[in-house]
């Protein structure tokens, strides 16, 4: 993975060459001198950011893949008296 910086007036001028650089690692975009912002890839992102499935890319697949989900057992707490004042 490799890091590369680019000032805006450059990242202005060839931002095709900015997402082809993000495809290797981030790209560090600076605003006089200083770093502002950070172009990702996609995958990239969804790594940092957590990564797993969400729940519209379950919902939204084609096959038919079981997904196991088991409920939390709620016991006694779902009925109790309710304090009237």
């Amino acid at each position: 993975m490799s890091i590369t910086t680019v000032s805006s007036r450059e990242f202005n001028q060839d931002a095709g060459g900015a997402k082809r650089a993000a495809e290797n690692g981030p790209v560090i975009i600076t605003d006089r001198g200083r770093p502002s912002h950070v172009l990702l890839s996609f995958e990239a992102y969804r790594k940092l950011a957590g990564g797993g499935r969400s729940l519209l890319d379950v919902v939204a697949q084609d096959q038919d893949d079981d997904v196991e989900f088991d409920a939390p057992r709620l016991g006694d707490r779902i009925f109790r008296p309710v304090p009237f004042t």
